[in-house]
């Protein structure tokens, strides 16, 4: 077992051991929301590691608790607490001479989360993907997760819909 592998799986279990009350209270809420209209979760096909798709789960609420089931995945090895941000299979950076990106798991959090996600142009979240691909090691994921949370913090407090809730 490798000490990244090691890190997702033990900072995996200990995260879902936290927060499972979290969890199921998200769960839970979600299925009383929507009484049965398409379910707590919401499926989608990914490529993982050497372009083996797998059915990323998330909770169907917008914001960041919606990645807390991505736990699970870690945990069974189908993704990392760091790496590329999870694409489909057919996307165009999963085949041609971007498919280096599926040399490594996709990540529950990478560059691109802590470097500003969905306000960055696509091309640089590619880039900042491709960066962590050829340069990662186990100093730069503990950095990257460190910075997450903080990242987090900072995007929902700038968001003026986030100050109202």
């Amino acid at each position: 077992m490798t000490a990244k592998r090691a890190l997702d799986l033990l900072g995996g279990l200990a995260l879902l051991a936290v927060l499972a009350p979290l969890l199921a209270a998200v769960a839970l809420s979600l299925a009383l929301a929507t009484a049965g209209a398409g379910g707590v979760m919401r499926r989608r096909t990914v490529a993982g590691r050497g372009g083996q798709a797998f059915t990323m789960l998330t909770f169907r609420t917008k914001g960041p608790l919606a990645g807390l089931p991505l736990l699970l995945h870690v945990v069974r090895g189908e993704m990392s607490l760091v790496g590329p941000c999870p694409l489909t299979p057919g996307h165009r950076e999963c085949v041609g001479e971007s498919r280096r990106r599926l040399s490594v798991h996709p990540g529950m959090t990478g560059l691109w989360q802590i470097s500003g996600r969905s306000e960055l142009p696509w091309e640089e979240r590619e880039l900042l993907d491709l960066h962590y691909v050829d340069h990662h090691w186990l100093g730069m994921d503990l950095a990257i997760l460190a910075r997450t949370l903080p990242a987090v913090r900072r995007r929902r407090a700038a968001r003026p819909s986030a100050r109202l809730a």
